[in-house]
């Protein structure tokens, strides 16, 4: 599918919250975050609304440019260190959803299990509206930033927040890692890993 990707700019904010908001208010994680649904409708947002100031800050948003999609990047360094994580979860919890523990909890679990030592670019979160998925939009949102990474040579890496969602990461040449990272007392995600693949010239 032929889809027209641009950066996203400061002026794009609103409209990158609003698709993570609503293509993730029914996935098990975010269920597992706010697990009243009533609450989920009112603050769910102000988490996506914080991983995008995020990803502004130090990534890359990429943008369909009909604004039906959108991923967010970050390039992670070689060098990272997962214990970095751990004052951004206290502080993500804070800002977002003082007292609810779960938020501090997926921010520390994650970074704990984020594989560290190879420079890669990582995935935090892709979003299709949900009138648009299955059209391929996501596919094609996620390859735009692959043929980069296999012209560098770059790894790339994932979580995927379910099972199902793992069949299109592997189309793309992702492999799951074989080891899960399991909610307390709730859902799996599924991390996922992707070797550059060679450039045919």
């Amino acid at each position: 599918m032929d889809v027209a990707i641009r950066a996203a700019g400061a002026g794009d904010r609103e409209l990158v919250v609003r698709l993570l908001d609503e293509a993730f208010q029914d996935d098990p994680v975010s269920g597992w975050v706010f697990p009243d649904a009533e609450y989920r409708r009112t603050t769910h947002r102000r988490l996506m609304a914080a991983f995008t100031d995020a990803v502004f800050a130090d990534g890359r948003i990429d943008l369909a440019e009909d604004g039906a999609a959108c991923a967010l990047w970050l390039s992670i360094p070689g060098e990272a260190h997962p214990e970095d994580g751990a004052d951004e979860a206290v502080g993500l919890r804070e800002l977002v959803d003082p007292d609810n523990a779960r938020v501090e909890t997926i921010a520390r679990l994650m970074a704990e299990s984020h594989p560290a030592g190879r420079a890669h670019e990582y995935l935090w979160m892709i979003a299709v509206a949900p009138d648009r998925q299955g059209e391929g939009l996501g596919a094609a949102l996620i390859r735009h930033v692959l043929d980069r990474c296999d012209r560098e040579g770059l790894p790339a890496y994932l979580e995927a927040s379910s099972e199902r969602s793992t069949k299109l990461y592997e189309r793309l040449g992702y492999a799951f890692t074989g080891h899960t990272l399991d909610l307390p007392d709730g859902p799996r995600m599924y991390p996922m890993w992707r070797e550059p693949r060679t450039v045919l010239v």
